[in-house]
């Protein structure tokens, strides 16, 4: 038991916690993101779609596992920095090049997490505890989602943050992904460069999937 304790409190161990907490959250990111399509499909099946995710009686104990994987991502990540700087107390004159070089996307990770942890806070209080409409399809009634995402959009100020947002939730996940499968093991010469590519597409998927919300609300919705 002792030698489990000492593994996860060792920078391994930080660093495989921090791995497995960021790819279920990739998985969840992925879902979401492909879940808010709907919203270009008919405000209906956004509406139905969010409903069957509020009624799910199974909702709580989701909504748990992901609190729990986000902070376990963000304590872990900032002891992992932390242990990293106090090892170098002093930055690098000069950034090493080839195969050890440290991207712009690599040594702003943390800087990332700040970003997208405001970014969770907000849209938490914008849309989960935002303002409720109803609306009622044949005998169901349910929360108007979709009326207040294209009230939320028609900010140009909101719209603005919230591509700057998941351009940097892109990002982040076009680097972490990748970070993450190599911390478990998935590191092999012929395998990496398709792991790294696939990563960088994965993030900008994400990004742009988010992305498309706010732009399709505001210049091509009609209300």
């Amino acid at each position: 038991m002792k030698s489990v304790s000492s593994f996860f409190c060792s920078t391994l161990g930080r660093k495989q916690l921090m791995a497995v907490a960021g790819l279920s959250l990739c998985l969840f990111v992925l879902s979401h993101a492909l879940g808010n399509l709907l919203l270009l499909v008919s405000p209906q099946a956004y509406n139905t779609y969010a409903h069957g995710i509020i009624t799910n009686p199974l909702l709580y104990l989701a909504e748990a596992g992901l609190v729990l994987m986000f902070v376990l991502h963000i304590i872990e990540g900032v002891l992992v920095t932390l242990t990293n700087r106090k090892a170098r107390p002093q930055n690098y004159a000069v950034y090493a090049s080839g195969e050890k070089r440290t991207t712009y996307t690599q040594r702003t990770m943390m800087w990332q997490g700040g970003v997208i942890l405001a970014f969770v806070v907000l849209h938490l209080i914008t849309f989960k505890y935002g303002e409720v409409y109803t609306v009622r399809y044949g005998d169901v009634e349910m929360r108007d989602l979709f009326r207040l995402v294209y009230e939320v959009f028609q900010s140009p100020g909101y719209v603005v943050w919230y591509i700057f947002a998941v351009a940097v939730l892109g990002f982040h996940l076009s680097h972490g992904f990748y970070s993450s499968l190599q911390t478990l093991g998935a590191n092999h010469p012929a395998y990496t460069p398709k792991i790294k590519c696939a990563s960088v597409l994965y993030g900008i998927l994400i990004g742009v999937g988010f992305a498309v919300q706010p732009i399709y609300m505001m210049f091509f919705h009609q209300a």
